[in-house]
């Protein structure tokens, strides 16, 4: 049985969403801010900026060990300046109308996003608020690790290996794999195609779900 088949064909306590890639696109309003922000730093733009997604803004700026540089203070000015630039943020295909099918009580959002941002992007994008929402003040280590996807599980009351994560980026699938859930990768907002033993899925508008007896999701395509 291939990847896709597979989580076709598995039932699942809850669906556990990244944000940025996954279901909003929100690539070209982040690399114009950290591009202004990388020219001020003296630091190369075109090698940084595919380092840039998926990870929170303290921990991209820390991997750097710029001398001198306050990360705190610098991301808090990225985080400022991402919420006031929300021009070309858009779903990703059929993610709005596919998020308020699912059961209110079954999906969660995790993103590398301080709330705020997130908020405002979801909101440009036209994406719905979730009950549960994990994001960079509820974890004190970002994605690659596993901590968001489990709080987010934890959260929901449901074990995070019981649970489908939606990802497009690396550092999120290190993180999906390090929990020990089923995975599906967005692969809308890639340049390249990716190469992944994992289930793929370029949008939401080929896809829906169904209930089981049990009371579980089942991703089914439509």
């Amino acid at each position: 049985m291939s990847a896709d088949e597979f989580v076709f064909n598995t039932p699942y306590r809850a669906f556990l969403f990244d944000m940025d890639g996954t279901v909003l696109n929100s690539i070209a309003a982040a690399e114009r801010i950290w591009t202004t922000w990388a020219l001020r730093h003296g630091v190369d733009v075109e090698s940084f900026l595919p380092t840039i997604h998926g990870a929170r803004a303290i921990d991209t700026i820390n991997r750097l060990a710029l001398p001198g540089v306050d990360a705190e203070a610098e991301a808090n000015w990225i985080t400022e300046a991402e919420i006031e630039d929300v021009e070309g943020i858009v779903e990703v295909a059929g993610a709005a109308d596919f998020l308020r099918s699912l059961p209110a009580n079954q999906w969660a959002i995790v993103t590398s996003a301080p709330r705020a941002l997130a908020l405002r992007r979801m909101a440009a994008a036209g994406i719905p608020e979730p009950g549960v929402m994990v994001t960079a003040e509820d974890v004190s280590a970002g994605k690659p690790d596993p901590a968001g996807y489990r709080l987010a599980a934890k959260r929901l009351g449901v074990e995070v290996t019981d649970c489908l994560i939606f990802e497009d980026a690396t550092v999120g699938i290190l993180a999906a794999e390090a929990a020990g859930a089923d995975l599906v990768i967005i692969t809308s907002t890639h340049d390249h195609p990716i190469q992944t033993p994992h289930a793929t899925l370029a949008g939401y508008d080929s896809v829906s779900h169904r209930v089981d007896g049990d009371g579980r999701l089942c991703l089914r395509s439509s």
